[in-house]
């Protein structure tokens, strides 16, 4: 086993690299300041974070000057996983077969199809999948498998059981963040990186984007999926990571629909009926501001 000294210079060592590669990607300048604080903080302790995790759990963590819930997560992760999932995906390294194997009783054809199946690459968007309903339609996973990696997952992030589904941003707010994103890709005005996965001349030609719209922190790229270069979506889909200062997160997909009501039109994969609303929203603001036109041209005729 690692000794203390050694894990907590891990820690902060992620911790800075991640801060590091937030600023290069011109994230928000609190974020980055906040990982160089939490780094800060684990150089100066003496007791190995982990026997903190063990005795007290996240919230001894939180207890540390500069360490937030979403800090302490990381933190949490690493000691879990001897690595950080967030760091990876900024830098285009992440694999997300490996991460989902983590979780016993995962193995490889699995997490690959969890993966090419849900469109999701990180353990917290998994464990919304896992209580909406979306990973009991994955081919090999049943209601006692799904229960089971209910669990493992609530264990791993250190959460209690959830009653209800994790809080995610509005589709209007991942509506326009996807446009956003796609038009400063096509201006390419955004910071480019490249991908481990896919890529192999190494090149940068993943455009990121990170935003924020209160209370949430949102990292945004086209998706490098196998599926996505199989069916050359990669410069289609858009992948929107999202989390908030209690540690809440998850992703969502956006991608153009290719049939149905909404053909040709954005759509946030999962959240259908959501878009539907959304679209017929604005067909009835466009249609009375349109009568509005009409009904003052009329009067001044």
């Amino acid at each position: 086993m690692m000794s203390a000294g050694a894990f907590n210079a891990q820690v902060a060592e992620l911790l800075r690299e991640t801060a590091a590669v937030l600023e290069q990607q011109e994230a928000n300048p609190f974020r980055v300041n906040a990982y160089r604080r939490a780094a800060q903080t684990v150089d100066t302790l003496d007791e190995d974070l982990r026997k903190i995790l063990e005795r007290d759990g996240t919230e001894g963590l939180i207890a540390l000057p500069g360490i937030g819930r979403s800090i302490a997560g990381s933190i949490r992760e690493i000691a879990l996983t001897g690595g950080l999932a967030r760091l990876y995906r900024l830098r285009g390294e992440l694999e997300p077969e490996q991460l989902f194997q983590t979780l016993p009783g995962v193995g490889p054809d699995l997490a690959a199809a969890i993966h090419d199946e849900l469109h999701v690459d990180t353990l917290e968007a998994l464990e919304i999948a896992a209580h909406d309903g979306r990973l009991e339609t994955v081919k090999g996973v049943g209601p006692r498998r799904a229960a089971a990696i209910r669990a493992s997952l609530a264990s791993l992030l250190g959460r209690r059981p959830r009653l209800r589904p994790v809080a995610a941003p509005g589709v209007d707010t991942l509506l326009a963040l996807d446009r956003d994103y796609r038009s400063r890709a096509r201006a390419g005005s955004l910071p480019m990186i490249a991908p481990k996965r896919f890529n192999p001349e190494g090149k940068a030609w993943l455009p990121i984007m990170h935003a924020v719209r209160k209370p949430w922190h949102f990292t945004v790229l086209f998706s490098n999926t196998a599926r996505a270069h199989q069916l050359k979506r990669t410069g289609d889909w858009v992948v929107i990571y999202f989390e908030d200062a209690d540690s809440r997160a998850g992703q969502h997909t956006v991608v153009t629909e290719t049939r149905g009501v909404l053909q040709g039109k954005r759509v946030v994969r999962g959240r259908e009926a959501d878009c539907r609303e959304y679209y017929r929203r604005g067909s009835r603001a466009m249609a009375r501001r349109d009568g509005r036109r009409q009904s003052g041209t009329g009067s001044r005729s």
